[in-house]
C-alpha cells in the first residue's frame, strides 16, 4: 500500500468511525482524507471501495493493536489480548464492531463480507497462535466478540468476565 492510500484510508476509517457509513458526504470523506476530491476517486473509486480501504486500515491497526508485542507467557498473553480489546473499545469505537456495522449497512456487498469474515478468522488464529490455544479458536473468538458486544454496556466488568472465560477455557482443555 502507498504511503498515499494509507493517508487516505485513515482518514477514511476515522470519518466512517465518528459518522456511519451513511452519513458523511463525499466532500466530508474528501476532507476527513486530506486530498483532492480527484485524488480520493483515483484511489478509491466508488463509496464501496473507500468503505472497504477504510476497514482495510481498521483491520491493519486492530491487528497491531491488538497482537504486537504480547507476553510470552500463554496466560500473561491472554490476559493483555482481552485487555487490549477494552482498550480498543474505550479509545477507538464505543459502539461495537465497524466491520459488523459495515455489513448492517450493506448486507448484500460480497466483498464487505468477505473482509469481515477474513477481519474475524484472523484474529482467531492471533488470539489461537499467541494464547497456545490453538485448538479453540472459535471458543476465543467468542469470548472476543462477546467482549467487544457487552463492552459498551458492561466496560470493564466485561473485560474480567471474558478473563474469566478465557481461564475457564484453557481449564477445560487441560
Amino acid at each position: 500500500m502507498t504511503e498515499m492510500m494509507r493517508r487516505i484510508s485513515a482518514g477514511l476509517e476515522q470519518a466512517f468511525a465518528a459518522r456511519g457509513f451513511a452519513e458523511p458526504s463525499v466532500e466530508d470523506l474528501r476532507d476527513a482524507a486530506g486530498v483532492s476530491l480527484r485524488t480520493l476517486y483515483k484511489y478509491t473509486p466508488s463509496r464501496a471501495d473507500m468503505v472497504l480501504a477504510a476497514l482495510e486500515n481498521r483491520h491493519q491497526r486492530y491487528l497491531s493493536h491488538v497482537f504486537d508485542r504480547l507476553p510470552e507467557s500463554p496466560d500473561e498473553a491472554t490476559e493483555a489480548i482481552l485487555a487490549r480489546v477494552g482498550t480498543w473499545m474505550a479509545t477507538e469505537t464505543s459502539h461495537g464492531c465497524l466491520f459488523h456495522a459495515a455489513v448492517a449497512a450493506d448486507p448484500n456487498s460480497l466483498p464487505l463480507r468477505a473482509l469481515l469474515e477474513r477481519h474475524k478468522a484472523e484474529v482467531a488464529s492471533c488470539a489461537a497462535e499467541a494464547t497456545g490455544l490453538g485448538v479453540a479458536e472459535t471458543e476465543l473468538l467468542v469470548i472476543i466478540e462477546g467482549l467487544t458486544q457487552a463492552w459498551p454496556l458492561r466496560g470493564d466488568a466485561a473485560i474480567e468476565a471474558a478473563k474469566r472465560l478465557a481461564q475457564a477455557l484453557r481449564a477445560a482443555l487441560g
